[in-house]
């Protein structure tokens, strides 16, 4: 229907929708746990695209997957929050040096990706949709979560007096290289994916319903 119909606006509506109450209540337990941590740091305008656009990835990657098959129902706002859990990975690389306990935040968010990466290979989850979302807001943290590195100082703090050429800059070389590489990355990765998924024909047959 996506494609067929030119119903392009099911890329983000099935991000609000749920195959039942267990369904909703465990993605919605999920996006306290994650997402209120990350929207008390960094807000609620940048998380909330973050969410939106990170949707749309596994959004897209799922009707990728299922161009040429039998069509099927995949809701869920599962993408969305592999999405939030590919930020967070991104957002400590990218601010490793303000980090303390370095590795260890390192390793415990690479085991909860995992085990949430896991729940891909239950019966009728749809994998494709996990890492969509997953690898779209692993690029998005590199956008839009970066923070200031530590030492650095606003121009309106800065007292009298004060030699400014000592200053730092608010964010380091490589943060901005990142954040180049990130964004060019993102954008050819929809444009590809769009273009693969509105390059052909499905088959119109019966609707699978599963869940993300």
């Amino acid at each position: 229907m996506v494609v067929d119909d030119g119903e392009g606006w099911r890329f983000l509506s099935c991000i609000w929708l749920h195959a039942g109450v267990i369904h909703l209540a465990t993605n919605m337990m999920s996006l306290l746990f994650i997402g209120i941590k990350l929207e008390q740091e960094f807000g609620f305008l940048r998380i909330g695209l973050l969410y939106v656009l990170s949707g749309f990835g596994g959004s897209l990657m799922s009707a990728i997957k299922a161009k040429g098959h039998t069509p099927m129902v995949s809701v869920g706002a599962s993408g969305a929050l592999f999405g939030l859990l590919g930020a967070m990975l991104s957002e400590l690389i990218t601010n490793w040096t303000i980090y303390a306990n370095k590795c260890a935040a390192l390793m415990t968010l690479v085991m909860v990706i995992a085990l949430n990466m896991a729940l891909g290979f239950l019966p009728r989850v749809d994998s494709s949709a996990h890492i969509g979302g997953f690898l779209s807001g692993f690029l998005l943290g590199f956008i839009l979560l970066v923070r200031p590195q530590y030492g650095y100082v606003s121009r309106r703090h800065i007292p009298q007096g004060f030699d400014t050429r000592h200053r730092k800059p608010k964010h380091k070389c490589y943060q901005y290289l990142l954040w180049v590489i990130a964004l060019i990355a993102l954008l050819l990765g929809y444009a590809m994916g769009l273009n693969k998924l509105y390059g052909g024909q499905t088959l119109e047959n019966n609707p699978v319903q599963s869940i993300t």
